[in-house]
């Protein structure tokens, strides 16, 4: 979109983009994945669940009719990554959007945390992340059509969950945030766009499975969750569709450095 065209109209399509989702096999990932195929944009999904990684390009293929790829990949072994990014720049002959879904997450006191545990949660969540957009960056600096990179952050790089314990993972996302505003500033001359989403809490696969583990206790904690949100409710992955797009397309063409908080209202009590 020309900024001085004060009459174009606004466009959220993506037909001719190339989108890489990374962690895009599954749950919030996977959905925001499909939204930007439902919108046009051929999709490459970099996941380190090789077989679920295909399983959701095969999907998305048949719902959407669009290009897409996998590739089995841990973001935290630099080399890789920059190795899977050429890869799929050679494939899909350009990179326009980045979505960096891959995270982790374990609940445990401080007091008991592991050095181990903590490096690696810091090592996906951060480190991966950097790898992730540094190498697309790379791709659209030389294509030289600029792009946007969209982190995955969470409300709780804001806010200390409750009742539950998982402070280094908020101090993971508080630092994907401020790497958000700084790239942004620093990549704006290339025409690449860096924003985040900050979920709140998503009715995912994998918090089904972490709250049916705890039986009982995980009810409970479901329902002192909801209790927290104003709308009343845990949301829905689907629900993530419509800000990554909007990301995503030329209808934010003025929006960098910020962040969009999906969280139903919870950070704002």
């Amino acid at each position: 979109m020309n900024p001085s065209d004060a009459n174009a109209p606004v466009s959220f399509t993506l037909k001719g983009k190339v989108a890489v989702v990374t962690g895009g096999a599954r749950g919030l990932g996977y959905e925001m994945m499909l939204g930007l195929a439902e919108n046009g944009a051929s999709v490459a999904c970099i996941d380190i669940l090789k077989e679920t990684g295909t399983k959701a390009i095969e999907c998305i293929q048949q719902k959407c009719s669009v290009q897409a790829s996998s590739w089995a990949c841990n973001v935290t072994d630099d080399k890789a990554v920059s190795n899977v990014f050429d890869q799929i720049f050679q494939k899909h002959g350009r990179i326009d959007i980045l979505v960096t879904a891959a995270g982790i997450n374990k609940m445990c006191p401080a007091i008991e945390y592991t050095a181990v545990d903590f490096r690696t949660i810091f090592d996906v969540n951060v480190n991966g992340t950097f790898f992730c957009v540094q190498q697309a960056a790379k791709r659209m600096m030389e294509k030289g059509t600029g792009g946007s990179i969209i982190t995955i952050a969470s409300m709780s790089a804001h806010i200390t969950n409750r009742p539950q314990c998982h402070a280094p993972y908020n101090a993971t996302k508080a630092a994907v945030l401020q790497l958000t505003k700084s790239l942004a500033c620093e990549w704006a001359p290339h025409n690449i766009r860096v924003t985040a989403i900050s979920p709140g809490y998503f009715d995912t696969e994998m918090n089904q499975a972490i709250l049916d583990q705890q039986g009982e206790g995980g009810k409970a904690l479901r329902k002192e969750w909801e209790s927290l949100v104003p709308k009343g409710r845990m949301g829905m992955p689907h629900e993530l569709k419509g800000v990554v797009v909007f990301l995503a397309s030329e209808a934010a063409s003025y929006v960098t450095g910020t962040e969009v908080i999906v969280d139903g209202g919870y950070t704002a009590w």
